[in-house]
This record gives C-alpha cells, structure tokens and sequence, in this order.
C-alpha cells in the first residue's frame, strides 16, 4: 500500500498554518536579528515577505544559519533548513561550510575591536550545535560529519580558555550525541530483528481449522481494551521514525509508482517497517473473519471489529482504524455477502463516511484537524494521542513536493515550500513523541504482531469454502484456484 496510486492525490494547502505557534512560524522573531533583506550576494541574497524569509541563495541560507556577535538564528529556521538543507548538500558537507564561515567570523573579530566578544560568538555557534546533534544526530553517524564537527568544536574551544565554560559545553553535547547515536543504533538492531508475522498458507481444500482454534476474540473480547493496545504498537513504531527519514521521501522518490524510498536504506527502513504494519493488521483482520467455520461466529467477529475501528477512531488512532476498515474491504472478506446480511452495518456506514476517498478524503481531514485541536489543548496524555492515516501523509509530502519546484526562476531556493514541509514533519513528530497512557497487556500485544496471517490465496480458499462463488467469474476465480494448489500439492 505504500505510497500506492490512488486517483484522488491527497492534496496539501501552502497557506501557512499558526498550527506551531508563534515560535514555529518562520517569522523573524523580536530580538533575534535579521540577516540579509536585499539584493545581491552573500547574506544580503534572501528575500523577506512580510517578515517571513521565502527564497534565497544556497549560500545566503547557509549564512543565515551561522550566528554572529549579535545575531542568532530562529531556531525554527534552524531546524527547517536542516531538515531541508539535506536534499541540496549532504550533512557532512554542510558542516563544513559553517566551519568556514565560523573561521571567516573568528578572524574579522580577532583582527577587528570586538576580540572581547569572541567568547559570546563561540558559545553561539555551540548553541547552534547543540541544537543541530539533539534535532537530527544521525547526521554524525557519518565519519566525516563527525570530523567537521570536531574540527569546528576544536577552533571554538580556543576562544575560552580561560574559565573552560565552552569546552565544558562542548564536552556536555558530544556525550549526549554519543549516548543519542548509541541508542539509535540498538534501537534499529532491535526492529531489524522483528520479524514479520508468518504467513499461514491456510486451508487446502476442506481442511479449515476447527472452530475450537484460538482467535482475537479467545485473547481479547473487549473492542476497548483492542484498540488502546493497538494504540501502544503505532506509538511504538512510529516513534522510530525521524524528521531526516520523512525528508527521504522528498529526496530520494521518483514517482508515485516507486514503492520503495531510494537512498539509504537505514532511514528508510522505519518507514517501510511501518507501512508493514498496516498490511499485516489488514491481513490479520481478513484472515480473523475469513478462518472462522460458522457464519454466526463470522458475523460476531466483523462486529467486533467494526466496534475496534471505532474505538480506534474515538482515541484519535486513525492509522489502525484504516487498515481494520482495508482489511473487512479486501475482497475474500467483502463478499461474503451471508455473513454481511447478519451484521448490524450501520456503526460500519459510518466509519466508512469517515475514511471516504472522495475530495481529498475531505471527511478524516475534519476529524484528523479536531484530533489535532483536542491534541493542543489536551490536559491529559489520552486527549493528546494523534495517530494520522500514514500512507496519506506521505502521500501529502510527495505531492507537497511534486506541485512546487525546490528553485526558483532566479536560482533562489524556493524556501517557502521547505516551510510548509517542515511545519507538516514537525508537527507528524510532536504527534510520535506523546507517550501511551493505556496499560500494556503483552499477551494481546504478542497475539497481534505475532498471529499467523493468511496469504491471498489462503484467504480466497476460505471465504469461497464458507460462501460458494455466486457468479460466473467467482465461480472461474475457484476453479483456477483449486487446479493451482491441487497441482502443488
């Protein structure tokens, strides 16, 4: 389902949102400086509308990072153009260029009669790298970031060292990148070896487990108690993905029909793991309803997945919600139209409305934008969980990125289009970071990410055993399946 083609593109509004707050605007702040404003080269290449920088050269922007005696960059500014700086200029390199323009600051202030303020021009530039290594510390997982970094570091070092207040800085951010790169690390080893759930090929032909087999409902009979554990896996898993890994999806994506990210595989692993996910929840339901002998079990089990979704939807978890309503649309499970006749399809009716296609999707964004103002004005950690659909907001990314182009006629970066994705990416991480207030039950959990799920055919053989094909095309679909798994067995 990744990043699958779909004929309505989700489609994003490049009308800036206050959604950050002030802080997160963009907007050049009271007392923060402003650089540049003009025509020309260097600094004074940036272009200001209404206070809100919107394009400028690569080198000007770079500038604009670096802080000087009496500037320091707005640290929305700061996150956005590293987070975007990425698809112009590795980080390794970009570091560079701030370490010759910090040596270009450092000689003018020595040869100059602000030598006094070399001191504050330093503990600036290690705020800079302060919030550089906590923002996105995988960039010094790179041996030459990490050498450009030392490099910068060690020239700062020199201007202090008479009370030590910036090397005792310095030291402070180098472990706590060292701890952050440390635990990234066996973070990634621990998914890496999270294997998918098996795939069960299933019945072969009158062969369906007997009723007495465990299913959901023999772990877990109460849609609530579902739902918030499903809750605690997203939370989990999306807590994983990081602001660079998003960036990939701009950077490294041709088209709509490629299903994989492109570029390192490190960062785009989260990614597919989670969009992994979904397709086994999907499955997962499907094979719950499809293995079932009797159709009063069958009806009972879509109910209580219908009331799952529900719950989910309730909570905010729009993720696990969509890939339950895919997994009761897939085909093996749809047409079981003796089993559907039984179930109560209202609360289904309205869940669908919800996650409706049409203008966009336009019904779950209004649910999504009152998740998100019940999220921001939340007391409690319960009111603040926002889980958004993500095979959408990739999709709204991408095409964020497709309609705007990264330069300008003129050459300028077209920064105003990095705003808008840094503002999205930011606000998908506020929502990864709110910590699961539901009460962990691990036997559920296990039975979730570890339940054998059915292959397509598997699941095929089983509706068409619980419901005969009822039409001709059914009917060639049954006969083609059981010549093809007579003949491998």
């Amino acid at each position: 389902m990744f990043l699958e083609h779909q004929e309505t593109m989700p489609q994003t509004s490049v009308v800036f949102s206050s959604i950050l707050g002030p802080s997160c605007s963009g907007q050049v702040q009271p007392g923060m400086g402003e650089r540049g404003g003009g025509a020309g080269g260097g600094s004074g290449d940036l272009i200001f509308q209404d206070g809100r920088l919107i394009s400028g050269s690569l080198e000007a922007l770079m500038e604009h990072l670096v802080p000087t005696v009496d500037y320091y960059p707005d640290r929305t500014y700061i996150f956005t153009f590293l987070l975007s700086s990425r698809v112009f200029m590795p980080p390794h390199d970009l570091l560079a260029r701030v370490g010759q323009i910090c040596v270009e600051q450092k000689q003018q202030l020595e040869a100059g009669p602000e030598k006094a303020k070399l001191k504050s021009f330093s503990a600036k530039i290690v705020q800079l790298l302060k919030e550089w290594t906590e923002a996105f510390p995988y960039d010094f997982q790179d041996e030459k970031a990490m050498a450009e970094l030392k490099a910068i570091t060690h020239r700062v070092t020199q201007c202090d060292e008479e009370n030590g207040t910036v090397k005792k800085a310095i030291a402070q951010m180098t472990q706590s990148l060292l701890l952050s790169l440390a635990a990234r690390s066996q973070l990634q080893e621990l998914r890496e070896k999270l294997r998918l759930p098996a795939v069960d090929k299933g019945p072969i032909l009158k062969t369906k487990p007997p009723a007495a087999q465990k299913d959901i409902l023999g772990v877990c009979c109460d849609p609530l108690v579902l739902a918030q554990q499903l809750t605690h896996i997203e939370l989990d898993r999306v807590s994983s993905i990081y602001p660079e890994d998003l960036m990939q999806i701009v950077s490294h994506m041709d088209s709509l029909d490629n299903h994989r990210c492109r570029g390192d595989l490190t960062k785009t692993y989260s990614l597919e793991a989670y969009d992994n996910w979904f397709n086994c929840l999907s499955m997962l339901v499907a094979t719950e309803v499809c293995r079932v002998v009797k159709k009063k079990h069958r009806t009972r089990m879509l109910e209580f997945f219908i009331d799952v979704a529900r719950e989910c939807f309730n909570i905010g978890n729009f993720n696990s919600m969509m890939a339950i309503i895919s997994g009761m649309n897939l085909s093996p499970v749809a047409r079981l139209k003796k089993t559907w006749s039984k179930v109560k399809t209202a609360k289904f009716d309205v869940l669908e409305h919800h996650m409706d296609p049409s203008s966009n999707f336009c019904n779950y964004r209004t649910a999504l934008q009152g998740a998100t103002q019940r999220s921001q004005m939340a007391n409690s950690s319960r009111e603040k969980i926002v889980i958004p659909v993500f095979n959408l907001f990739v999709k709204d990314i991408y095409f964020l990125h497709k309609i705007h182009t990264n330069h300008l006629p003129n050459g300028h970066i077209n920064f105003k289009k990095f705003w808008e994705i840094s503002r999205q990416i930011h606000e998908f991480m506020t929502w990864t970071q709110v910590e699961c207030p539901f009460e962990k039950d691990k036997k559920i959990q296990s039975y979730l990410l570890t339940a054998p799920i059915y292959s397509e055919e598997a699941l095929f053989v089983a509706s068409f055993e619980s419901e005969g094909p009822e039409n001709h095309m059914e009917k060639d679909s049954w006969k083609t399946l059981r010549t093809t798994l007579l003949n491998r067995a």
